[in-house]
């Protein structure tokens, strides 16, 4: 039976020209967002939607909330916890967790105030001490999953005892060591602020590099014949990304400005989600943690992708711990212990990553660790318990996780897992 598609070939391609079209403007990009939040795949949706809420009560309850100067405080305080929950990210990324992370953060800044007070050392040599020693535990989580297939919660969970323990030890009797406060190390962690024109120039990268790279992207997509989106459209994303971030960096700059150590925690993210996304180690972190075993018959070295993703963990954990070092001017037992942990795992989950391996993205750290200081700030600024504090966290983590689990069953149901 011969049907008019087949007696005119020419509609049917004039057809599917117009349902690219569609699929490309504007009614197309919001069914399709639309669209994969029905199949599960929701983004950084439900974090964007949670920060706005919490900003919203805590402003209403106390006008400090969003001044100024507040939020470059906040901005200081999200660096060091959200440079160790970025490692996090990579071993969940995986389909494992390192509980160790406040632990190793805590050697470190003791190794740091050890090797550079008390010994001597130069500044930079104590630094890169504290991290070989941060990747050097990570090298060792991965020998003991890789060969002896000891679970990595048990290995790290006896590091964060073994750890805190040598801490303790290093430190000595007198429990904290004193950093020099007119150090550049402390001026990085605790002033040190961009010049407003930096700001202002650097808020302008993030609008030019998503037109270059969705234009590219959609001249692929045009070349392989699937919709894509207009160049007016990436054009008004570019702009309104700038117009955002400008405002940001303006507002911000009423104050002290944008610190530098929280530019420096927003490169790194930058660079692990390029990483992820855009290299081949990325796609086998992802493949490693979607399903080990086809990874392996897909010829991906299942061990070495662990062994990078503990090292990187624990070697960023290292780092948080110095810059933590550094914004309170001193080692200290408690460097690395009551809720560091807690906020690092929490922040990468809250933040998207999925807790089964396989999904996630390194602006989970920055987004997740925004979440819970501003919980922090807003409590502290309304004078409440710090039991709160923790009770809150605890309930948005939960709420992440099951939000994690009904997205990953709808992913399943629509074939998108």
């Amino acid at each position: 039976m011969t049907t008019a598609s087949d007696r005119n070939p020419g509609a049917l391609l004039d057809r599917s020209d117009e349902r690219l079209k569609d699929r490309s403007g504007a009614k197309g990009a919001i069914k399709g967002f639309l669209d994969r939040v029905r199949s599960g795949d929701l983004g950084s949706l439900p974090v964007v939607v949670g920060l706005v809420l919490i900003c919203t009560i805590f402003q209403t309850l106390n006008p400090v909330f969003l001044s100024p100067n507040n939020l470059v405080n906040l901005l200081f305080d999200c660096s060091t916890v959200g440079i160790i929950s970025l490692g996090i990210v990579c071993v969940l990324m995986v389909g494992e967790i390192d509980l160790s992370v406040g632990s190793v953060s805590g050697l470190s800044s003791a190794l740091l105030g050890v090797l550079w007070v008390q010994w001597g050392w130069p500044v930079g040599l104590a630094m890169l001490a504290a991290m070989a020693v941060g990747f050097v535990t990570g090298c060792v989580y991965a020998f003991l999953l890789n060969r002896l297939g000891m679970p990595s919660f048990v290995s790290t969970l006896s590091g964060l005892l073994g750890f805190l323990g040598l801490q303790l030890y290093i430190l000595g009797p007198t429990g904290s060591i004193n950093l020099p406060y007119d150090s550049p190390l402390v001026n990085f962690g605790q002033l040190l602020v961009m010049p407003h024109w930096v700001s202002y120039t650097l808020a302008v990268v993030p609008g030019v590099l998503a037109l270059v790279l969705g234009y590219r992207k959609a001249q692929r997509r045009q070349a392989a014949g699937l919709s894509s989106r207009s160049f007016g459209g990436l054009l008004l994303q570019a702009v309104a990304i700038t117009l955002a971030l400008e405002l940001v960096a303006y507002y911000l700059n009423l104050s002290r400005g944008v610190p530098w150590m929280f530019a420096l925690f927003v490169g790194l993210v930058v660079a692990m989600n390029y990483a992820l996304k855009r290299t081949q180690w990325g796609r086998s972190m992802t493949a490693v943690g979607g399903n080990r075993e086809a990874a392996r018959r897909a010829g991906i070295n299942v061990r070495l992708i662990y062994t990078s993703a503990f090292a990187l963990c624990a070697t960023l954990a290292a780092t948080g711990g110095l810059l933590s070092a550094a914004r309170l001017a001193t080692a200290s037992q408690q460097a690395g212990t009551g809720d560091v942990n807690l906020n690092a795992i929490a922040a990468a989950v809250i933040g998207g990553t999925s807790l089964f391996g396989g999904r996630g993205s390194a602006y989970s750290a920055l987004l997740g660790i925004i979440v819970i200081q501003s919980i922090a700030s807003g409590l502290t600024l309304l004078d409440l318990s710090s039991s709160l504090r923790y009770m809150i966290t605890g309930c948005v983590l939960a709420i992440a996780v099951i939000v994690d689990s009904l997205a990953r069953r709808s992913r399943v149901s629509h074939g998108r897992a």
